[in-house]
């Protein structure tokens, strides 16, 4: 079976390689699948350079792809919920990615069965972005009526972010590129800002309760201003800190290193009693089942960008890499 491989970290080169190996064979609590389609992320290009070597020391080389929509072909001998035939998606486990690959032996606990109503292609844009999301709710416990700011909504995130989060009785403000105002309001959100023509510090007068931060930089610092006193930021692009390391199981030096790293924004938010966290989306089957059930229950479907066939990867990275996409891209083998 073909591959893609990281074979050596680059900070300048995000190139995959192909390679053909055996089929692996499922352990008793996996199931073995035949790949259909698979997202394509911006945290592959992280890990191609190496920039999550303290949170993931992959062994390399590595088969790259963190998210992935197959058949099953086979299961192991302990897996009772899925059997021959069914059409799964999963986020794949933190210690054994690699969706970039024609077949592929994943975890049991890790996957869901994919709404029949869902092409191949649209599946392979929720469960990154949907877990990421779900995650995120989970950790700042949102509760209905209350009111989130989503940085950057116009993009891939926001898409399935921000109908989501309507789902659970969110009031959604998000900004980005005028140009995407009209997909974004159809989604769901309740305000649009068009950060090119109004900065939203200016433009929220009414503070938020939730944020969730898709810009880093020193935009996350900006964002403590809109949040109320007891509020709760959670970042995907800023720095990890002390807390992030604890739940992620990091060996003590490690902790001590993030809490040194993130300890500019702790203080930051500690200043008006607001919390803040640092998220890297892990597996977790059950929640995408619940996301399946969400989707299916509202028809829901996911924006897509671009497809590539599996043999053009590395044009889909360059791609990603690049930023300004208006949905999902996509390999489909």
């Amino acid at each position: 079976m073909k591959i893609a491989t990281v074979n050596k970290y680059n900070k300048n080169n995000i190139q995959l390689t192909f390679k053909e190996v055996p089929m692996p064979q499922p352990k008793k609590n996996q199931i073995l699948i035949k790949s259909l389609t698979a997202g394509v992320n911006p945290v592959d290009n992280m890990i191609s350079r190496g920039q999550l070597k303290l949170i993931l020391p992959y062994k390399l080389p590595l088969i790259s792809g963190n998210e992935v929509v197959g058949k099953v072909i086979k299961t192991g001998s302990d897996v009772n919920e899925f059997q021959q035939g069914d059409r799964i998606f999963a986020r794949l486990p933190l210690n054994h990615i690699g969706a970039f690959a024609e077949y592929i032996a994943i975890d049991s606990n890790a996957v869901a069965k994919v709404p029949d109503y869902l092409s191949d292609e649209e599946a392979a844009a929720i469960p990154l972005t949907g877990l990421t999301a779900m995650q995120a709710f989970d950790l700042m416990n949102i509760q209905k009526g209350k009111r989130i700011f989503i940085s950057g909504g116009t993009g891939s995130f926001g898409a399935i972010a921000i109908p989501l989060a309507k789902y659970f009785g969110l009031y959604v403000i998000t900004n980005g590129n005028g140009n995407n105002s009209k997909q974004v309001l159809n989604l769901g959100a309740d305000e649009f800002i068009d950060y090119k023509k109004e900065n939203y510090l200016n433009v929220i007068s009414n503070k938020v309760d939730y944020i969730i931060d898709t810009l880093g930089g020193e935009e996350t610092k900006k964002q403590f201003k809109i949040l109320k006193s007891n509020g709760k930021l959670v970042s995907l692009k800023n720095m990890p800190n002390y807390e992030f390391a604890k739940q992620m199981h990091l060996p003590l030096s490690k902790r001590i290193l993030f809490g040194l790293a993130g300890a500019k924004l702790d203080r930051l938010a500690a200043k008006n009693n607001q919390k803040y966290y640092f998220l890297f989306v892990k597996e977790n089957g059950q929640q995408l089942k619940k996301i399946a059930t969400i989707y299916k229950e509202k028809q829901m479907h996911p924006q897509i960008d671009q497809v590539f066939p599996f043999e053009q990867i590395n044009n889909a990275l360059s791609k990603i890499d690049q930023g300004h996409s208006k949905g999902k891209t996509i390999i489909k083998f």
